[in-house]
């Protein structure tokens, strides 16, 4: 009832400043059924679904969240930034940053740039990475190694996020140098980029997986057991 009482009357108050006469008020009037239908369209509030990727669910991880302050002439002004990871569990993360006045916005915007700038991880058996790598940036240097299963996850703070989001369930990590979240976080995606598949090596050098296996000292029978298992 007070909902429709205050669109009438905002309808009566344009009816008035247009015709310079009054109009009616009511439920029955003219004007202000107008008015009032108009005021419920401008408000409709149109959402978008939480997941734009075709219903996938993904994993968000917020990292780091950060508060600065800017002195203006009537005071203080408070922004801030959010650091948030993104992944399927499948070999597929991303990270992202955003800035906004409120903390539920800026969380907001750093998840859909993560989703925008999520990368495809080879992992073997779904569980670690192929083989080890190192990454760095800035004064981030972070190594990551492949673990056998029943390791877990051996890495702290925002390392700790990426791999979780990634789907990886046994990895051993070292990081050296800042503890600086943002440079972590790099560093490690720089370490996660240059993962390479037996699969992917064998097609870029027109051999079969079983060969290259079989460089490493494996037996013809075990190397064709260990390449028929890699998927990716």
């Amino acid at each position: 009832m007070m909902a429709d009482e205050v669109q009438n009357a905002e309808g009566a108050v344009e009816a008035t400043e247009n015709t310079g006469a009054p109009a009616r008020r009511g439920r029955g009037g003219r004007d202000g059924g107008r008015g009032g239908r108009d005021g419920g369209r401008g408000r409709r509030d149109d959402r978008r679904p939480r997941d734009e990727d075709g219903g996938e669910e993904l994993i968000e991880k917020l990292v780091h969240i950060n508060r600065v302050s800017k002195t203006v002439k009537g005071g203080k002004r408070f922004g801030f930034a959010a650091l948030v990871v993104v992944g399927d569990g499948k070999g597929r993360a991303g990270f992202g940053h955003g800035k906004a006045r409120e903390v539920p916005e800026a969380i907001s915007k750093a998840t859909a740039a993560a989703k925008k700038a999520m990368i495809r991880v080879p992992l073997r058996d779904g569980r670690t990475l192929h083989h080890d790598g190192r990454g760095h940036f800035g004064a981030g240097n972070v190594t990551v190694r492949s673990a056998p299963a029943g390791t877990g996850i051996i890495a702290g703070g925002p390392m700790r996020a990426v791999f979780e989001s990634l789907g990886v369930a046994d990895v051993v990590t070292k990081s050296v140098g800042t503890s600086n979240p943002y440079n972590m976080i790099r560093a490690t995606f720089e370490a996660l980029g240059e993962q390479t598949s037996p699969k992917s090596v064998a097609q870029r050098r027109g051999k079969k997986v079983s060969d290259l296996i079989k460089r490493g000292g494996a037996s013809d029978r075990a190397a064709e057991a260990e390449a028929a298992a890699v998927t990716e």
